[in-house]
């Protein structure tokens, strides 16, 4: 794969304690970034901010420990509470705009990508990164409005620069189509979360990326 260097972080792992399910989702993090992902979204629903804290400190502990940017995912307050390296929000969520303006917030700051139309939107020029979400449906994604597809990605990767992650129903499975069809990273939750072996499980994943590159074409 040709990494951008703009996003160089071609595996992404999106971790919760409930996606977890057969080992300490801290355990599942650490072995995740030593089998070879790159780059990890805190991505909890239905905590308390204060929670949510203290499981991004602990996150952080490990994901300074191997050099591992730390993203979070929809909150502002653990953002900052934490120092981490980007946030990630949803259409939902603070706008990029607000986050910006923000003088402690994290400088990367990553959108969900849901209509086309986003894409001529003011928030754009605050985005750092693109989530298109979700390439598939998934049951961990239930509020999305576009299903992307491998077409869906390949038009997107010929309309911006920006770096886009692909994110919802990613596996061994279709990553390589992924990877060919224009994203710059794979983001995995069930894939890794749901194993019983995440370090393996990300050794795979990350083999799939590391051998395949983008095929542009015509849509």
């Amino acid at each position: 794969m040709k990494i951008n260097p703009n996003f160089p972080y071609p595996l992404y792992l999106v971790i919760s304690k409930k996606d977890c399910k057969n080992l300490s989702w801290l355990d599942v993090a650490e072995q995740a970034i030593i089998g070879g992902v790159d780059i990890i979204q805190l991505r909890e629903k239905n905590c308390t901010i204060s929670e949510y804290i203290s499981k991004a400190a602990t996150l952080k502990e490990i994901t300074d420990h191997y050099n591992i940017p730390l993203i979070i995912n929809d909150s502002l307050e653990v953002a900052i509470a934490v120092n981490a390296w980007g946030i990630h929000v949803g259409q939902s969520d603070i706008s990029p705009s607000e986050i910006h303006k923000n003088q402690q917030a994290p400088k990367n700051i990553g959108w969900s990508l849901e209509v086309i139309k986003q894409l001529d939107d003011q928030e754009m020029k605050y985005v750092d990164h693109l989530g298109v979400s979700p390439i598939f449906s998934t049951p961990t994604k239930t509020n999305t409005i576009t299903e992307w597809g491998f077409e869906g990605l390949n038009f997107l990767k010929t309309k911006t620069s920006k770096p886009l992650i692909a994110i919802g129903g990613m596996n061994e499975s279709n990553i390589a189509k992924i990877i060919q069809a224009g994203a710059d990273s794979v983001a995995i939750i069930s894939a890794i979360c749901g194993s019983e072996n995440p370090k393996k499980s990300a050794q795979i994943l990350k083999q799939i990326i590391n051998e395949n590159e983008y095929h542009p074409k015509t849509i």
